[in-house]
């Protein structure tokens, strides 16, 4: 069972980017430990997404968004809209993502040309590898970056009553709507629905596998929340308790970076950039190589072609996609304020999750899969919730973006 490990391992690394980091980061920073408990929901929430559209692939032999066709053919356009434009505004995301702590550790580069040697490299590395390449890489990447952030929790020395006591419920004042997006953001968004793909990629079929997929994905699950708690630990006792604020974007962690290295030493700093960077390169070549199966299934689907076609590696739609996310979004390395691309980005993003939960339920309910593998109680309420919490977030999203 543990030599079968990996698809859950992929998807929690892609998840789990630099925008996560800062968002545990500044709760810790803000709240201490009072919002430990939301980062740990964060990671159930993302269990049950995930473990919810890998059911549907290995219970049905097709794919999530075969499912979703049968709810209708809106679901088609709405997704291939969504992941057009999701791609374009988030391939620029991601490269700049990378980009810093590479910038950083090696300043002889600027971060545009670092952001464009990143995407290139994502681009052939998926280009020229398979799956079991990929994962591979992925492990080693996850490995690197756990040891590294689990390593400076400790540096730090958390107080564990105070851990205990992070664990109980409570919302300080002002926290509401920075806990709803913890617990949403946490562990990936778009890409917890990848989750299927990669089973598949790792020869995974029929309900035999479910056994196996449900261990891969909660051990993947456990290890992102120890990272999530992590980084909390660090937020709570090097920041929070000296009254440290950081910049509420990427750039955050490059101001960590300064902190770690006035308390810790250079060595200390840099091996946080590298613990950073290889967060970053996850999350960069995890959408790269899980978005464009997506893609390929959702062309071929759309074209009416054989579903086996679809979510191919290597495929024609496959290899597009895949350039759509490197090439175009480089000018927006180029632009200083993309306001409208970044309007349409957040409305979008925000309503994929609530659509993801619904379509979940409908479909893990339905009698497209057999009896023994449909949804049960704790997965309904799970699901559920989940769709409650995204629709909220999205109107909030939505109010934000029309202030």
């Amino acid at each position: 069972m543990w030599r079968h490990l990996g698809p859950g391992i992929v998807v929690a690394a892609t998840g789990v980017g630099a925008g996560d980091l800062v968002a545990t980061l500044i709760a810790g920073s803000r709240f201490g430990y009072a919002l430990l408990w939301a980062a740990v929901a964060g990671c159930i929430v993302k269990i049950a997404l995930s473990e919810g559209s890998a059911r549907y692939h290995l219970a049905t032999g097709s794919t999530i968004l075969a499912g979703w066709r049968s709810l209708g053919r809106w679901t088609g356009w709405y997704f291939g809209i969504y992941v057009v434009i999701w791609g374009f505004i988030y391939g620029a995301t991601a490269m700049s993502a990378t980009a810093l702590p590479l910038t950083a550790l090696f300043p002889a580069l600027s971060l545009r040309s670092w952001a464009m040697i990143a995407g290139v490299f994502g681009f052939v590395f998926v280009w020229f590898n398979r799956y079991d390449t990929f994962e591979t890489v992925m492990k080693i990447l996850v490995g690197t970056m756990f040891v590294i952030m689990v390593g400076l929790a400790i540096l730090v020395a958390p107080g564990l009553p105070d851990l205990a006591r992070g664990m109980a419920f409570s919302l300080p004042e002002g926290s509401l709507f920075y806990t709803l997006g913890l617990i949403g953001g946490v562990g990936g968004t778009i890409t917890t629905a990848a989750y299927g793909y990669w089973t598949q990629a790792k020869g995974w079929r029929g309900t035999p596998w479910l056994p196996m997929m449900r261990v891969d994905n909660a051990v993947a699950y456990v290890v992102t929340g120890i990272f999530v708690v992590a980084m909390l630990i660090v937020g709570a006792e090097l920041l929070h308790s000296a009254g440290i604020a950081l910049e509420d974007s990427d750039r955050g962690l490059l101001g960590l970076s300064d902190v770690l290295e006035a308390r810790f030493g250079r060595l200390v700093a840099a091996l946080f950039l590298v613990g950073f960077a290889a967060t970053s390169v996850s999350s960069l070549l995890g959408v790269w190589q899980g978005m464009s199966l997506f893609f390929s299934d959702w062309w071929y689907q759309l074209r009416g072609r054989d579903e086996a076609e679809g979510g191919r590696e290597g495929s024609t739609a496959y290899r597009v996609y895949l350039g759509w996310l490197t090439f175009p979004p480089m000018i927006l390395l180029f632009a200083d304020r993309p306001f409208l691309l970044v309007i349409v980005y957040g409305a979008f993003g925000a309503l994929f999750m609530p659509f993801l939960a619904i379509t979940l339920l409908l479909l893990n309910n339905s009698d497209r899969l057999p009896a023994a593998a449909r949804n049960g109680a704790v997965a309904n309420v799970t699901l559920a919730g989940s769709a409650v919490l995204f629709v909220i977030l999205a109107v909030q999203q939505v109010v934000q973006l029309a202030g």
